[in-house]
C-alpha cells in the first residue's frame, strides 16, 4: 500500500532523464535528423492543403495569405516550446511525457486523453478522406467508380468505408516490419507529395492574374483571423516529431532542429500553394469547389491530366499522414504503458523488429473500426481540441520546467522567454474559444473517462509511485524528484513495493535512498 498522500500521488513528477533518453527503453534509435524532419512534414501536409482553400478563401478573400502566415506563427510559437522540451526531455510520449515531468501525474493523464483523441480520431478521419481521393483517381484513370456501399459509412448511405480500412491495414503492416522500413517509406512519400505540390505551383503560375488580388481583404481583419482559425488545423501533425524521442539519434540535438525545420518547410509550401491558387483563379470560384487544386490546373491547361497528377499526389500524401499519425499513437501508448498508465501489452517489443507489434495491431484495429463506420465530419470535429489542449500544456510546461529545473541541460532554449510561451498560450485559447460547444462537451466527457481510468487503475499501477515507495526515487524539493544512483532500469512490481514498506516522501523534505546517502547529498541522486 502506498504511503504517499493523495495529493502527492496525483501530482508526483517524473524525474527528467539526465542521460539523453528514457531509462530502460527497448526501442531502437534508428531515426536521423532528415528522417525526423520528414516525419513532421509527413504528418502535417496532407488532406488540409488539398481542400482548405475552398473553406478559407470565401471567408478571408485574397488576404487568406495572411491567414496562413498568422496560423503558421501561432503553430510556430507552440513548436518553439516543443523544441525546448524535446531537447530537455527527449523521450517518447510527446506532450504526455512533458506534462509528466513538469506538472504531475494527474495533469499528464489529462494530456494523454487529448493525445489519444487527437491521434486516434485524426487517423480515422484522414483515412476516410483518402478513400475519396482513391475513388477520384480510379475514375480519372479507368473511367469507373467504386461502389457507394463500400465508400461511405452507414450514416452516409453506405455499408462500410473499405478503402479506409485497407489504408490502415497497409500502414499497420509497415509499422510492424520495423521503424526503419516505415521511416524510409514515409521519406519517399513525403518527397513525392512535395514534388506534386511544387508541380501545382509550376503549372498554376502560368495562369497568374494580378487582378485577382485587387480586393485584397474584402472582409477586413476579422475575416483574416477567422481564416487563420480554420487554417490552423492544417498545421496539426508537427508534434508527431516529439513522439519519436526514444527512437531518434542524438535526440537532444535532432528533435528541436527537426521540429523547427518541419515548420519552415510546411509554412513555405502552404504559402506558395495559396499564392499560386489565388493568382490563377478568381476568389469567387473557390466557394464550394471540390478537388480545388485539380480543378484549377484543369482550367489552366484545358485537360484532365494535371488533375490526375494532383489526385495521385493526394493519395500518396494522405497515406504518409496516416502512417505518421498511427505511429505517433502507438508511441504515446508505449510511453503510457511503460509508466503503468496503460496495460502492459502496449509496451511489449518484438525482439526481431524492435517495435511494439501487439500495440500496433490493437491500435490499428480500433482506428479501422472508427474509419469504417463513422462519417468524416464527426471524426474531424474532435481532432482540433485535443491538439490545441496539448499545445497549451506544452507552453505551460516550458515555464514550469524553467522555474523548477533552471540548471537542466537544454540544447535549445525558447527565444524571448517568457513572451513566446505566453503568446502561445494566448493563441491556443483564442482558437479554442471559437470551437463549437458540442465539441468541448464531448472532449470534456472523454477526458473525464480517462481520468476515471487513472483513478481506479493508473494511480495504483504507477511505476513512478512504486519507485518512490521503494526508495528508488526520492523527493529532493518541492515538485523535484531524483533517481537514486544505481537505481536506473530497476523494475518494481506490487510484491516488491509491499515488501519494502518504507515511509513515503514528506511534504518537501528529502528521503533517504537504499543506495546510502540522501538524494540531495553529493552523489546520492542523479
Amino acid at each position: 500500500m502506498s504511503t504517499q498522500t493523495l495529493r502527492q500521488q496525483l501530482f508526483r513528477v517524473k524525474p527528467v532523464p539526465r542521460d539523453g533518453g528514457e531509462t530502460g527503453s527497448t526501442l531502437k534509435r534508428s531515426i536521423g535528423l532528415f528522417q525526423l524532419t520528414l516525419i513532421g512534414v509527413g504528418g502535417t501536409i496532407g488532406t488540409g492543403i488539398f481542400f482548405i482553400l475552398s473553406e478559407a478563401v470565401p471567408i478571408a478573400g485574397p488576404a487568406v495569405i495572411w491567414s496562413f502566415i498568422i496560423a503558421g506563427l501561432v503553430a510556430g510559437l507552440s513548436v518553439l516550446c516543443y523544441a525546448e522540451l524535446a531537447s530537455s526531455v527527449p523521450v517518447s510520449g510527446s506532450s504526455y511525457s512533458y506534462a509528466y515531468s513538469t506538472l504531475g501525474e494527474l495533469p499528464a493523464m489529462g494530456v494523454a486523453a487529448c493525445l489519444l483523441l487527437e491521434y486516434g480520431v485524426s487517423t480515422a478521419a484522414v483515412a476516410v478522406g483518402w478513400s475519396q481521393y482513391v475513388n477520384q483517381l480510379i475514375n480519372n484513370l479507368f473511367g469507373v467508380e467504386l461502389p457507394h456501399a463500400l465508400l461511405y459509412a452507414p450514416e452516409e448511405g453506405g455499408i462500410i468505408n473499405l478503402p479506409a480500412i485497407i489504408l490502415i491495414g497497409l500502414c499497420m503492416l509497415l509499422l510492424i516490419r520495423g521503424t526503419t522500413h516505415s521511416v524510409v517509406a514515409n521519406t519517399i512519400m513525403v518527397l513525392i507529395k512535395i514534388a506534386v505540390l511544387l508541380f501545382f505551383v509550376a503549372v498554376g503560375i502560368t495562369g497568374w492574374n494580378a487582378d485577382h488580388f485587387a480586393d485584397f481583404a474584402p472582409f477586413g481583419f476579422a475575416g483574416v483571423m477567422t481564416g487563420a482559425g480554420i487554417i490552423f488545423f492544417s498545421f496539426v501533425g508537427l508534434d508527431a516529431v516529439a513522439t519519436a524521442g526514444d527512437e531518434a539519434k542524438n535526440p537532444r540535438r535532432n528533435l528541436p532542429i527537426a521540429l523547427i525545420a518541419a515548420l519552415v518547410v510546411v509554412t513555405g509550401v502552404y504559402v506558395a500553394v495559396a499564392l499560386t491558387a489565388l493568382g490563377a483563379q478568381a476568389t469567387g470560384e473557390f466557394d464550394g469547389q471540390a478537388a480545388g487544386l485539380s480543378a484549377i490546373l484543369e482550367n489552366i491547361v484545358g485537360a484532365s491530366w494535371p488533375g490526375t497528377v494532383v489526385a495521385a499526389g493526394a493519395v500518396i500524401s494522405i497515406f504518409s499522414v496516416t502512417l505518421v499519425v498511427l505511429y505517433g499513437q502507438t508511441r504515446i501508448l508505449f510511453a503510457m504503458s511503460r509508466d503503468g498508465m496503460a496495460p502492459k501489452v502496449f509496451q511489449k517489443v518484438n525482439p526481431r523488429t524492435m517495435t511494439p507489434v501487439a500495440n500496433t495491431i490493437i491500435v490499428s484495429i480500433v482506428v479501422a473500426i472508427l474509419a469504417g463506420v463513422l462519417p468524416i465530419n464527426f471524426l474531424a470535429e474532435m481532432t482540433s481540441i485535443g491538439t490545441l489542449a496539448a499545445f497549451l500544456v506544452v507552453s505551460i510546461a516550458v515555464i514550469v520546467l524553467r522555474r523548477r529545473e533552471p540548471d537542466l541541460e537544454r540544447k535549445f532554449r525558447v527565444p524571448f522567454y517568457p513572451v513566446v510561451p505566453i503568446l502561445s498560450i494566448i493563441g491556443c485559447l483564442w482558437i479554442i474559444k471559437d470551437l463549437r460547444p458540442i465539441t468541448i462537451i464531448v472532449f470534456a466527457g472523454w477526458t473525464a473517462l480517462v481520468l476515471v481510468w487513472y483513478s481506479f487503475t493508473g494511480r495504483k499501477n504507477s511505476v513512478l509511485g512504486k519507485r518512490i515507495d521503494t526508495g528508488l526515487i526520492v523527493l529532493v524539493g518541492p515538485g523535484r524528484y531524483r533517481e537514486v544512483a544505481g537505481a536506473g532500469g530497476v523494475e518494481i512490481d506490487d510484491a516488491d513495493a509491499a515488501a519494502v514498506g518504507r515511509g513515503g516522501p514528506g511534504d518537501g523534505s528529502a528521503g533517504s535512498g537504499p543506495a546510502g546517502g540522501s538524494a540531495d547529498s553529493g552523489g546520492g541522486a542523479r
